[in-house]
């Protein structure tokens, strides 16, 4: 069955990428790839890099302006916010379209139960940083532009840092276990990072991306960690429970997406000189289930994990599928 709610947003603005329902398609490659090298990598650097240079400098101003800003005014300029964010995006899509940088083959599963005045948790597996101008181009003007939480050690990455910063994702500072042993105090602060992070979610429909790996995939990762998945690391649990907690009850469905790479992983710098010569992005939603009393923690705990490791074990399927075929 052929969606056109999925379907037209993406052809509209990006040729030559067909998105179907149930089956997937792709127009010839020599109809959308017109550049390759380092010609299409330094266009690509030009115009990402002044788009979001823009971008930033506004953003910038406005997010200082929210410490400032209370009630419905503040509601409306987190809305002027995400419309300039939809702009960025749809800036991307277009240099992705303009240089032919991938072919990309999208099965969005039932996309007409995808509502963008709705809070959703997208998850997904991560093996570069591909993976997040992907996800931002194939779910735009179907879900509230996606927020993440970034590492606090990024902020100090020239440019990525205020990227980040003006984008409104909120920075956590991780604690090891070693930390925590040292000092059982700093147990619940990455709990309470997230929840004060959450704060700012729960007035204005949002997207939080959870990459549940925690990490990029590499097979020296995979095989220290010995994982019993074939073509991914393991999901953890504890940072979806905690966006749980902080969203009080406002997620109802998780947008599950698979990226996969049937050409290899490209870096971020191949991607953009158009080296990635086709990508596949599976789109499906899920509902969550219902989740033991917040104060029943391992009951809780214990419910999640398994109810991940069941869409881990179904999308590690659906990678080696994709990649024999």
């Amino acid at each position: 069955m052929k969606s056109e709610l999925c379907a037209e947003p993406i052809r509209a603005h990006c040729p030559c990428v067909s998105a179907h329902l149930g089956t997937m398609s792709m127009l010839p490659q020599t109809a959308c790839v017109a550049w390759r090298g380092f010609p299409a990598g330094v266009l690509a650097c030009v115009a990402l890099l002044l788009a979001t240079v823009s971008v930033c400098i506004v953003l910038s101003w406005w997010s200082f302006k929210l410490n400032f800003t209370k009630g419905e005014a503040r509601s409306k300029l987190k809305q002027r916010m995400d419309k300039i964010i939809i702009w960025w995006t749809s800036s991307n899509r277009l240099m992705i379209k303009s240089l032919g940088l991938t072919n990309a083959r999208v099965n969005w599963h039932n996309p007409a139960e995808i509502k963008p005045d709705q809070w959703y948790l997208v998850i997904c597996n991560h093996q570069s940083w591909a993976d997040i101008l992907l996800l931002q181009t194939f779910l735009l003007n179907t879900i509230p532009p996606l927020k993440f939480f970034t590492k606090s050690q990024l902020i100090w990455i020239p440019f990525v840092g205020i990227a980040m910063y003006a984008f409104g994702f909120p920075y956590v500072k991780r604690v090891s276990r070693d930390q925590i042993r040292a000092n059982p105090e700093l147990r619940h602060v990455d709990r309470d990072n997230v929840f004060k992070a959450c704060e700012g979610f729960n007035n204005h429909p949002t997207c939080i991306l959870n990459f549940a790996e925690g990490t990029r995939f590499t097979a020296e990762k995979h095989q220290r960690q010995n994982s019993e998945y074939g073509h991914l690391l393991r999901p953890k649990a504890g940072g979806i429970d905690y966006v749980l907690q902080g969203m009080e009850g406002r997620l109802k469905h998780v947008v599950d997406v698979t990226i996969v790479y049937p050409n290899g992983v490209p870096t971020f710098w191949d991607f953009l000189q158009g080296k990635c010569k086709e990508v596949h992005i599976d789109i499906k939603q899920h509902p969550l289930p219902d989740f033991p009393n917040v104060k029943d923690t391992a009951a809780r705990k214990a419910t999640l994990a398994q109810w991940m490791r069941q869409i881990w074990l179904e999308k590690d399927q659906l990678i080696a599928k994709t990649l024999d075929a």
